[in-house]
């Protein structure tokens, strides 16, 4: 009887384990955070803006940063202009100095962007004809 109920009770046990929390199956479903090399759009009050870019998750991060022409400067100073569906002007983040010392380093420009809406990534330029390459991590 005593080997019966233990093998009862850790068939439930297994069971249990196997079924999905609600929050494990809302983990499973959100969609990774990917990359792009988002191409330039225009040029205003100083700043260069990306073209439009989706949101795929909740933060935006930059990373593998590079002035074309000076290819040691590995810095630039970004903010995000998160566009709005019915059209109206778009809102801005501050902006954040971003740094590329390695590959791996990403580092968080925004963070609480509604997944599935669209941004632009801006960066101050420092000098005219200015042109910096960089991933966003959308």
């Amino acid at each position: 009887m005593k080997k019966i109920a233990c093998v009862l009770i850790a068939a439930a046990a297994v069971t249990v384990a196997a079924i999905p929390s609600p929050a494990a199956a809302a983990v499973e479903r959100t969609p990774r955070c990917t990359s792009v090399r988002p191409s330039p759009d225009f040029y205003a009050g100083g700043r260069v803006a990306s073209t439009p870019i989706d949101a795929r998750c909740t933060t935006v991060s930059i990373s593998h940063v590079r002035d074309v022409a000076r290819p040691s400067d590995r810095c630039q100073t970004f903010l995000v202009a998160l566009l709005s569906a019915d059209g109206r002007d778009p809102t801005y983040t501050e902006p954040v100095r971003v740094c590329s010392p390695s590959t791996r380093t990403r580092t968080v420009i925004a963070t609480g962007v509604p997944a599935g809406s669209q941004f632009r990534v801006l960066y101050q330029v420092d000098y005219l004809e200015q042109s910096v390459r960089f991933t966003v991590w959308r």
